[in-house]
């Protein structure tokens, strides 16, 4: 295996162990639409990152954070408006917004193709720190609220009741989709990271018992997509981040025609 493969093959497991819980957690509380908000968002991220001269992953996080804040208030004070519309005016306002700061600057050269669908086959060792290293993060903070984010999923009156501050776990868990958004970008793409969040849990919901056997085999399946739209990549010179993507949907194709036939 090449260097370049097998930076590609790393970056998507340890992005795979990410998605699996953390997307597990964005089924179960349907959080999808607000995934695909935060993703648009992270253009955004990228444009004032170039423009105040930091790195681009900075921006991501940044606007993730203000997303999480802006969404909670507006929440609070929605009269008129669903959640589902006011995430379209954030996705699709900070999408259009992030293209416009960009534009704006006449000398920056960006190939937005790579920002929007990935690039994994051009990941190298600091892109592996980051995500190995964030990760780390991700997953210690996720273990920390496992139990009160579940809790609050099941019946959020009980989890008031047992003291659980159910706005605020929400809030973790808004940021650390951000997080995984700024991981992600690189290697799946900003319109794409979201279907890798969603996909491979929905798979996983399809066969597991519990939410732990859930989250374990959405790692499990993301994994297996990331190395399977590798080699698709590969072997018929397939943009890699679509191609992992469509290995995740027949996995999740798998896994709906497995459930039915194992309960006849």
């Amino acid at each position: 295996m090449s260097d370049f493969m097998l930076r590609a093959a790393l970056a998507g497991i340890g992005l795979a162990l990410l998605v699996g819980p953390l997307g597990s957690l964005v089924v179960w509380r349907r959080m999808a639409y607000f995934g695909d908000t935060l993703a648009h968002s992270a253009l955004l991220g990228i444009g004032l990152g170039f423009l105040l001269g930091v790195e681009p992953s900075l921006g991501i996080l940044a606007t993730g954070l203000a997303m999480a804040l802006l969404l909670t208030g507006l929440e609070r004070r929605r009269a008129m408006l669903s959640r589902d519309t006011i995430l379209g005016i954030l996705a699709h306002g900070s999408l259009s917004l992030g293209l416009i700061v960009i534009a704006f600057q006449e000398r920056l050269r960006v190939d937005l193709v790579s920002y929007l669908f990935g690039d994994i086959l051009a990941v190298d060792a600091t892109d592996l720190a980051w995500i190995y290293g964030g990760g780390i993060v991700v997953l210690g903070v996720l273990a920390l609220i496992w139990r009160p984010i579940l809790l609050a999923t099941l019946s959020p009156e009980l989890a008031q009741v047992e003291g659980v501050r159910v706005r605020r776990i929400q809030l973790v868990l808004a940021l650390l989709m951000a997080g995984v958004v700024a991981l992600a970008m690189k290697l799946i793409g900003i319109l794409l990271v979201t279907s890798l969040l969603i996909v491979p849990a929905a798979a996983a919901r399809q066969l597991a018992r519990t939410p732990e056997q859930m989250a374990a085999l959405a790692a499990l399946f993301a994994a297996l997509a990331a190395i399977g739209g590798l080699q698709a990549s590969l072997l018929w010179d397939l943009p890699s981040g679509p191609a992992i993507v469509v290995a995740a949907l027949v996995l999740f194709a798998g896994a709906s025609a497995w459930r039915p036939a194992a309960h006849r």
